[in-house]
């Protein structure tokens, strides 16, 4: 039976407390130890139960504790001291003010706006999948920490993702129990009348309404849109957002509409007008075709004019490695959805598709949703120095002719929100000997180098205790699956003796997929037991981790893992394996184990994250030099799983090198190291290499430095693109628009007509050699081009490879559309060396200038 209304219901605060409703509302307490003390104090076994939630704790816990709690002098002291630290945080101006607001403006609106599909905060907000998710939630924690003013936009999922369960053959089962989010740290917004503040989007069926919810994160408001409301009467409709990464294609690109059309109505409707748009992954790219019309509609322009504004104020973030990981929707499905779309943009319905095509010509690709993101954006970047030139390898065809290493996209890494992810009792080493810049500051490498002067037996015993808390979680998580599928009593009290909190613990967590090869190191299980169960150095692996609801291969792994423990006794008090996956658990590993394992197939993953949480933890990385850590590796600070470029395309062998690496690194440096103690029982040489790893790793591997990367590389010059282009409605906008298109039409008519160089006999290191071209440019003047050589090393197959681009002067014009350009060749290595010429558009406007994908080479 449906109500025929609703009501909110609150807790009755006492008067001295009602400053909790508002630290609650707050996920700042979600990255501050101090506020989770109060919670866990206020709530006891609460915060637990209640999945680390203050709002539900405030919820449950009864009057008389309340009241009991206002009279405590020494908790509301406790309670005082939260506020106020909450308070300065949020009013104390921070990096970007200082750096960035010379004229002292207001930023208390937003200037950036950060899409993304999933957002991983806090415990209690399960609506976050993974890796990706976990990311957008540290963007946000540091953007608040640096005062960069930015809004979070979102889906608000009624299921999110599911809950994992290990039936008693091993296969992961999901459930999708219901977020009750009248009970979570978010607010629901409302009109002046009480009602629920929506947006509504036009679908085939009608309009779908949405309702508009907001959660603190520090200094950055995230807003969240939920469809499932009695506005909508259409089932389909209020499913809407039902579940992240729903499998049907359909529901998905309802979902992507909402996300990114229903997104940036959301942020009109409240009056917020970004300047900087960022599509992290390529699931909100819709929102550039809204912000397009807005434009259009507001300021009179052309679809071309528009576009210009937004790709230049436009931020794409790829995660993906491989080109399936990229959504897709067919021709029919667009048709459906944006067939009428097309007349707000005022192009055709092939028009529109070309825009989301690999090759805009072939009417037999579906709509990528990446490539519409790369098409209207103008900055881009990959999140690994790797994954960088996996990308630029995956889309040159986008810019054809244009050498690899000068495809568009850029690099910048990804890093952690490491208040989030550090334990208390490393936080307090740090606090102690490094001073509060740790926090403040953590990218200044400076402070990171005191991390030396903690003594050896401090940083062991904080380490030590925090494998104690990891093996006691691990026991009770197993007692309790065991006892759920039914086990024999002697199965579970034997659990009681699985791990050992003294032995060489490693840690493997992350999302379950195929190339991430989670049963590499069983490749040889008698190997492995020889190693695992030696009683003098035992060692030890904690596994946990999810595998997508509709991929068997990945929930096969799982199974494996659990038939191989069942199958070889000596195992099971080695290998557990933690149920449901999630922040929780990821902090217990990521701070506890000993030893952090990663084993991805190379060049297919894109940056990981759960390396750098358990590096600033001191837990040692060996990993397959992939992601983050083949910018990071070097072997004072971790192990290298293979070795670089030793690498086959027969997978199968390439396991077998893979694994016996993994056995030789252990058997001959991993387990020696870590059990070489000295008379006072401390292995100092780990520990050497456990503060190396810290001082390295963590000034570089930090949201606060991805930040500064984006805001200097990204966010910053898009709000001076904008601040260019504004004026006078746009002026320089719509006159760029004209130029390219000027451009287009002359472009074909361009040819290199002569190539004049310098030949002597020999040519020596540090001589130079001059080049002359004759081009003809038809209706272009020189300065609408940029005449370059292009010179570098050659190769056996005679390629030039890593080319340098060479700027040449206009000299003179032999009349008729014919130009002379004249450039030097500096001679700075010995060696073959070859060089071409070629023609590119230039504009001091232009973003890159290959954005309007032409370039002519020298025949």
């Amino acid at each position: 039976m449906e109500p025929i209304r609703t009501f909110t219901v609150v807790p009755a605060l006492p008067e001295k407390l009602q400053c909790l409703r508002e630290i609650a509302y707050n996920l700042y307490w979600a990255w501050d130890h101090e506020s989770i003390d109060l919670f866990r104090r206020l709530g006891g076994e609460l915060w637990e139960t209640t999945n680390h939630n203050p709002v539900l704790i405030l919820a449950n816990i009864s009057q008389k504790a309340l009241e009991a709690a206002a009279e405590d002098d020494s908790f509301l002291a406790h309670t005082d001291r939260v506020y106020k630290h909450l308070k300065e945080y949020i009013q104390t101006s921070a990096w970007y003010e200082k750096t960035y607001n010379k004229n002292h403006e207001d930023l208390s609106q937003p200037q950036i706006a950060y899409f993304s599909t999933e957002y991983g905060i806090a415990d209690c907000m399960p609506i976050y999948s993974g890796g990706m998710g976990v990311l957008s939630g540290d963007h946000l924690k540091s953007s608040s920490d640096l005062g960069i003013p930015l809004v979070g936009v979102g889906l608000l999922y009624q299921v999110g993702y599911f809950h994992q369960r290990l039936d008693s053959v091993g296969m992961q089962q999901e459930t999708y129990p219901k977020n009750d989010f009248y009970n979570m740290p978010i607010e629901l917004l409302r009109d002046n009348d009480g009602n629920p503040l929506t947006i509504a989007v036009q679908y085939p069926n009608g309009q779908v309404k949405a309702q508009i919810w907001r959660v603190h994160v520090g200094r950055v408001p995230l807003f969240m849109l939920d469809t499932n409301t009695l506005e909508n009467s259409n089932l389909d409709d209020r499913n809407i957002t039902s579940q992240l990464y729903p499998t049907d294609q359909e529901i998905r690109i309802r979902q992507e509409i909402m996300l990114g059309i229903g997104g940036v109505r959301a942020l009109d409707k409240l009056g917020i007008k970004p300047i900087v748009y960022h599509m992290n992954e390529g699931h909100s790219a819709f929102l550039a075709l809204e912000r397009i019309c807005l434009m259009m509609e507001k300021n009179g322009m052309s679809f071309n004019e528009a576009k210009e504004i937004v790709a230049a104020t436009s931020v794409f973030t790829t995660h993906t490695p491989v080109p399936a990981g990229f959504d897709v929707f067919p021709a029919y499905l667009m048709e459906k959805y944006f067939g009428n779309y097309c007349s707000c943009l005022r192009i055709s319905f092939d028009e529109l598709m070309a825009l989301g095509r690999y090759n805009p010509s072939n009417s037999n690709e579906g709509f990528n949703m990446a490539v519409l993101a790369l098409r209207l954006a103008a900055r881009y970047n990959a999140v690994s120095k790797l994954h960088g030139e996996v990308s630029r390898k995956m889309w040159q065809g986008m810019w054809r002719d244009v050498p690899e290493e000068e495809i568009p996209i850029k690099a910048i890494v990804n890093g952690i929100h490491i208040r989030s992810w550090v334990s208390k009792g490393m936080a307090e080493l740090f606090e102690r000997y490094l001073g509060p810049r740790w926090s403040t500051n953590p990218s200044d490498a400076s402070v990171w180098e005191r991390i030396r002067q903690i003594p050896d037996d401090e940083l062991w015993q904080t380490h030590e205790r925090r494998r104690e808390r990891l093996i006691a979680m691990a026991r009770r998580r197993l007692i309790s699956q065991l006892k759920r599928r039914g086990s024999l009593p002697s199965e579970i009290n034997q659990a009681n003796e699985y791990l050992n909190p003294d032995a060489l613990t490693i840690g493997f967590a992350r999302r379950f997929a195929t190339y991430k090869r989670a049963t590499l190191i069983f490749r040889d299980v008698d190997r492995l037991i020889s190693i695992l169960c030696n009683k003098e150095r035992p060692v030890q692996i904690i596994y946990s981790g999810k595998a997508h609801p509709q991929d068997l291969e990945a929930k096969k792994l799982i199974q494996s893992i659990i038939e191989i423990m069942r199958r070889y006794e000596d195992l099971r008090k080695h290998i557990i394996f933690v149920e449901d996956y999630d922040i929780c658990i990821a902090r217990y590993l990521v701070q506890g184990t000993d030893l952090w394992l990663n084993t991805p197939r190379r060049m297919q993953e894109a940056s990981g994250t759960s390396g750098m949480k358990a590096a600033i933890n001191g837990v040692i990385n060996m990993s397959i030099l992939d992601g983050w850590w083949y910018e990071a590796y070097k072997p004072e600070i971790g192990w290298a799983i293979g070795q670089n470029g030793d690498y086959s395309s027969d997978e199968n062998y390439q396991d077998s090198l893979d694994a016996n690496s993994i056995y030789q690194l252990l058997e001959r440096e991993v387990v020696p190291l870590f059990y070489d103690t000295g008379t006072d029982g401390l292995p100092r040489k780990w520990i050497q290499k456990m503060k190396d790893s810290m001082v390295y790793n963590c000034p570089m591997f930090n949201t606060n430095r991805m930040l500064h990367d984006y805001v200097e590389m990204f966010y910053h010059p898009c709000i001076k693109h904008w601040e260019d282009f504004s004026p006078s409605n746009f002026a320089k906008a719509r006159e760029l628009a004209s130029w390219k298109s000027h451009v287009k039409q002359n472009w074909n008519s361009i040819r290199i007509d002569n190539i004049e160089m310098d030949e002597p006999p020999e040519i020596k290191v540090g001589e130079q050699i001059n080049v002359k071209a004759k081009v003809y440019l038809g209706g272009l003047n020189p300065s609408d081009v940029s005449v370059e050589v292009y010179q570098g090393l050659v190769n056996p197959q005679g390629s030039i490879i890593n080319g340098k681009s060479i700027p040449m002067n206009h000299s003179g014009s032999n009349g008729d559309g014919n130009y002379i350009f004249q450039g030097i060749i500096k001679c700075q290595s010995s060696g073959l060396h070859g060089y071409s010429i070629r023609i590119l558009p230039k504009n001091e406007k232009l973003v890159n200038p290959y954005e309007l994908g032409l370039i002519l080479w020298a025949p």
